[in-house]
């Protein structure tokens, strides 16, 4: 599976994302993002210089552009069974790109890798929702390494945790495929223009300090607020740099990918023109689907934040219904 290179801006060394695109794979790549309402970057390298790996991430972008979903997953295991799951979560994507509730994905997520689970494999990810109109970040954790925050406001990093669940004796969470979970948590959080998210897999906390010293969650954390914020386009090498200066095999036995992206507050300036097009995009890709069999219909999900909104943008305010984020379906 192989990132897809069309739209990619030589001048700006980024890859412009289309409506209705779904970009990304489980190979190496070192480049930024364009999308409507987010700037972000991608560093994904392979254990052992191999082409591809077991980290697997994935960006999508509505009919609209206001729905941005993106993804980082960690599968145990090379080869086969994961370039398979690679192309089983795009058709996923694919699917829900046209979804602002992203509960209905996960669960199918789950479901994909319970036969990766039987097999004795295991999968973690956090898959992340952006809906440009409220700025809201819907997040969703199975098993995996909790996100990193930088709110700009404060000047300090913190991670991105549902404390809601800390008196919950109920599973939740685990590992994707574990368990037929019927619901993963969810939880949201607003997005200020400047406040930077990173997502990333577990090469980084299992980095070691100066005393070789696993870091952990805690460690990473601080050795990240350590490394200046500066330009975002270079943070993401700045701290793979500061950990791997931090012990000599560092970052060195393990597939390592990183995810950082910011809101640019451009989500409100999509031309009305374009958000009108959104239905003729969505048709041309049902024909498509039909075509091409193996490639499944993106519906839109049917609510007033995401139908009515794409017209009447405020609609997809607070307040327009009593939970913009969620499907009336």
């Amino acid at each position: 599976m192989t990132a897809e290179s069309q739209n990619l801006d030589p001048a700006a060394g980024q890859h412009v994302m289309q409506c209705m695109e779904v970009w990304g794979g489980n190979q190496v790549f070192d480049s930024s993002l364009a999308l409507p309402g987010l700037d972000a970057w991608v560093y994904s390298r392979p254990y052992a210089q191999a082409a591809v790996g077991g980290d697997v991430y994935y960006v999508s972008s509505c009919a609209t552009g206001r729905i941005t979903r993106l993804l980082v997953a960690d599968v145990t295991g090379h080869g086969k069974a994961v370039g398979d799951l690679a192309v089983g979560l795009r058709t996923l994507m694919r699917r829900f790109v046209n979804y602002i509730d992203q509960g209905r994905f996960v669960r199918e997520m789950n479901g994909q890798f319970a036969e990766l689970s039987r097999r004795g494999n295991f999968a973690t990810a956090v898959v992340t929702t952006f809906f440009g109109p409220t700025r809201k970040l819907s997040i969703c954790n199975a098993g995996h390494p909790p996100p990193l925050i930088y709110r700009a406001a404060t000047g300090r990093w913190s991670f991105l945790e549902n404390s809601a669940r800390d008196d919950d004796p109920n599973p939740a969470n685990l590992p994707l495929g574990i368990l037929e979970l019927s619901d993963y948590d969810v939880f949201d959080t607003d997005l200020d223009v400047g406040d930077l998210v990173v997502c990333y897999t577990d090469s980084l906390p299992e980095s070691f300090d100066e005393e070789g010293k696993m870091l952990g969650q805690a460690g990473l954390l601080r050795e990240v607020a350590e490394v200046p914020v500066g330009e975002p386009a270079t943070l993401v090498g700045r701290i793979l740099e500061h950990i791997r200066s931090l012990y000599a095999s560092n970052l060195d036995g393990d597939d390592v990918t990183v995810l950082l992206f910011r809101p640019n507050g451009t989500a409100n300036s999509t031309p009305l023109s374009e958000r009108l097009l959104a239905p003729f995009r969505i048709a041309k890709a049902m024909v498509r689907s039909i075509t091409h069999k193996d490639e499944p219909i993106p519906w839109p999900e049917v609510s007033v934040a995401n139908v009515g909104g794409a017209v009447i943008p405020s609609l997809s305010k607070p307040g327009a219904t009593s939970d913009p984020t969620q499907s009336t379906t």
